[in-house]
């Protein structure tokens, strides 16, 4: 199987399990390829803030989503390590947002990864930088893995 077959493949397994995500954020995800994945949520009510804006911590939860995605998506067990993230617009209601996360390095058993929410007018709303950690194990059997 190809690295972008397994890619996707873990990604919608992921996915089909990832209850806080897909139900509770209403995201969706775009893509899962080596090392990027890209997932879409729209700011609606349930998002908003006292101000009225997209709470902080669901635009932080966008990009840690995208970045979990992004980071296992070479079929390993991969946890956040550390992360940080610089908010720069608001969201608003009716936004769409889009996270586009892209491994920079993976050395060893860390990597580094970065991702950009954007709005549908195409701003940036926030970047996010993620330390990642790999576990041992696979999030999908591996191909040709028999099964125990």
């Amino acid at each position: 199987m190809d690295a972008n077959t397994l890619a996707r493949q873990v990604g919608e397994s992921m996915f089909a399990v990832d209850t806080a995500s897909r139900d509770t954020m209403g995201m969706e995800l775009l893509s899962c390829e080596p090392g990027r994945a890209v997932m879409r949520m729209t700011v609606a009510e349930r998002h908003l803030n006292g101000h009225k804006i997209c709470h902080g911590g669901f635009i932080f939860t966008l990009a840690d989503s995208t970045f979990a995605f992004a980071c296992n998506s070479r079929n390993r067990v991969t946890v956040a390590a550390g992360c940080s993230i610089e908010f720069l617009k608001p969201g608003l209601p009716g936004d769409v947002l889009t996270c586009e996360g892209v491994e920079q390095v993976l050395q060893g058993r860390h990597g580094i990864y970065d991702m950009k929410v954007s709005n549908q007018r195409g701003e940036v709303v926030a970047m996010f930088r993620g330390k990642s950690a790999q576990l041992p194990g696979s999030v999908i059997p591996e191909p040709g893995a028999e099964a125990a």
